[in-house]
């Protein structure tokens, strides 16, 4: 029974954890990276096949987003959400894959002028779609066993619609262990979803530490600090551009606009004009709408029972086809331009930038936390001065600026108060998914000042969960520049990777019929005989 630490090891972003014991293996979450990494990524050390089942703590894409790739690699097993995490990751995993097309197509085309190979999306869209046929989904609070010895728990973490802390029970040679993987545990008070729900014992916890050095300033009326934004900006003429989640922030971004109109916060601009530009977004909002009931925080409950929409109103445009998108920016009228990606890394952001960023009369407003390496971290915490879009160098006129206090995640108090639930400390609690020194920072802080066990690992870390010693020792070596995660560049590699499928589920077949040994074992030789030359 170990556990070994893959992703989001002393970074923010790529959360991956796998645990095996006696003949299983399993992950909790399988995230994309985003942004530079700091050290050298241990990739999966077995065949995708082999994985047997995944449990995802929530949708965002460094969670859930390398989950196609796992699937294009060989894996055939089971992957346990809740109910609206599954469907947000229908949306967003096809999403994903969809982009990614779109941009090693649009790659090649200029690649090909000058000779470059060919480069080749992490997965497609038959990916994506065929990762969706595995997902189960699962109701809170409800003890699921997944197979002998292997229980699960989801319980709300007030991060994201659908966002779960997992308790998993293992059993191995009659020795029970109880982990508790946090997710992204909530920032509290949000207006349209729960607050984080609270676990009270475990042996083992893996905590996020994204804001762990720090606590939020205490939280503004955003409503009245949006509607003070939009007026400086549009008393200049410019536009307001927001780069923003698909899934989460714009919700919230839609609720503090609605209330902006309601309050009659801008006099002046009565009528003003909200583009969605994600088609993502869209669809998104309407799972928002399909789970309000086991999801939704009472603030916005309650606007339901009175029949109003939260997230609805007069003014709300959206763009879904790329043409629609192009003409938002050939409005002269200033407006409000919500659109993905967060980060800017990615998706029609980048073409909203290009055509705003050098306008010293437009606002780039940020809303959430930009990872070092990303275009968004560039923008607000680097502040450059040109930027290159699309090929173009575009100079940054425009005024940039960060609304404190509207971010997603566990402040250090919060954090502090989740951890401190536990009736009993933990035998060791795992720092992760933080800046390095954010979350060694903040194992020391709960080291020394609550006495908790607390170890910060590195990529390739792994450990023993009965005794509680470290077995395996991850690459301390620091990367230069992100690393990435490739998919197969040529058939060829594709084929490999369909053969190591091939030797994973051979070892599956141990302990069948020996008559359907014998008829898998011809139909394998026969296929070696035609292709063998």
């Amino acid at each position: 029974m170990r556990i070994q630490f893959l992703g989001a090891a002393r970074e923010v972003t790529g959360s991956c954890h796998y645990v095996t014991f006696n003949d299983k293996h399993f992950l909790v979450d399988c995230g994309m990276e985003q942004g530079a990494d700091q050290y050298m990524s241990q990739e999966l050390p077995v065949n995708a096949a082999i994985i047997d089942y995944v449990f995802v703590t929530h949708a965002h894409i460094d969670h859930s987003g390398l989950l196609p790739l796992l699937y294009n690699h060989g894996f055939r097993g089971k992957i346990y959400a809740t109910k609206a995490t599954t469907e947000l990751c229908n949306i967003m995993l096809k999403d994903s894959a969809h982009i990614q097309e779109f941009e090693a197509e649009w790659r090649n085309r200029k690649g090909k002028r000058i000779g470059k190979e060919e480069v080749r999306p992490l997965y497609d869209i038959n990916d994506a779609q065929g990762v969706m046929n595995h997902f189960i989904p699962c109701p809170y609070h409800v003890q699921i066993e997944v197979c002998d010895g292997l229980w699960i728990r989801f319980v709300d973490a007030g991060h994201l619609l659908g966002s779960s802390s997992i308790e998993v029970w293992v059993t191995e040679d009659d020795v029970t262990k109880k982990l508790v993987f946090s997710g992204d545990i909530g920032n509290g008070s949000k207006p349209l979803i729960k607050d984080p729900e609270y676990i009270e014992d475990a042996d083992y916890v893996i905590m996020e530490s994204t804001y762990g050095n720090r606590n939020h300033e205490a939280s503004p009326d955003f409503a009245r600090e949006l509607a003070n934004i939009i007026n400086r900006t549009f008393t200049k003429g410019g536009n307001l551009v927001i780069p923003a989640f698909s899934v989460g922030r714009t919700q919230e971004l839609l609720y503090f606009m609605r209330k902006i109109k309601e309050e009659d916060l801008l006099p002046a601009y009565r009528d003003f004009e909200v583009y969605i530009d994600s088609p993502l977004a869209l669809e998104a909002t309407n799972i928002f709408h399909e789970n309000e009931m086991d999801c939704f925080g009472e603030e916005a409950l309650e606007l339901v029972r009175k029949g109003i929409n939260p997230i609805k109103f007069e003014g709300l445009k959206t763009a879904v086809s790329s043409e629609e998108s192009k003409m938002i920016n050939f409005n002269a009228k200033p407006k409000v331009i919500i659109s993905a990606s967060g980060m800017c890394d990615a998706g029609r952001i980048r073409h909203h930038l290009k055509h705003n960023l050098w306008r010293k009369e437009s606002t780039i407003l940020f809303v959430g936390f930009q990872v070092p390496g990303t275009l968004g971290h560039a923008l607000l915490m680097d502040n450059v001065k040109e930027v290159k879009l699309f090929g173009e160098a575009v100079l940054v006129e425009a005024d940039i600026e960060n609304l404190h206090g509207f971010s997603g995640h566990a402040d250090l108090n919060h954090l502090t108060e989740w951890i401190n639930h536990f009736k009993k400390k933990p035998v060791k609690v795992f720092i992760v998914h933080g800046e390095e020194s954010v979350a060694v920072g903040f194992g020391g802080y709960l080291r020394d000042e609550f006495g908790y066990s607390t170890y910060v690992p590195y990529s390739g870390d792994a450990f023993d969960l009965v005794t509680g010693m470290q077995v395996a020792e991850g690459s301390h070596e620091p990367v230069a520049k992100k690393k990435g995660k490739k998919g197969p560049n040529t058939e060829f590699d594709r084929l490999v990777i369909i053969g190591e499928r091939l030797a994973a589920v051979i070892q599956k077949c141990r302990g069948m019929a020996n008559k359907d040994l014998a008829k898998f074992g011809s139909q394998i030789s026969s296929l070696c005989d035609k292709w063998d030359r």
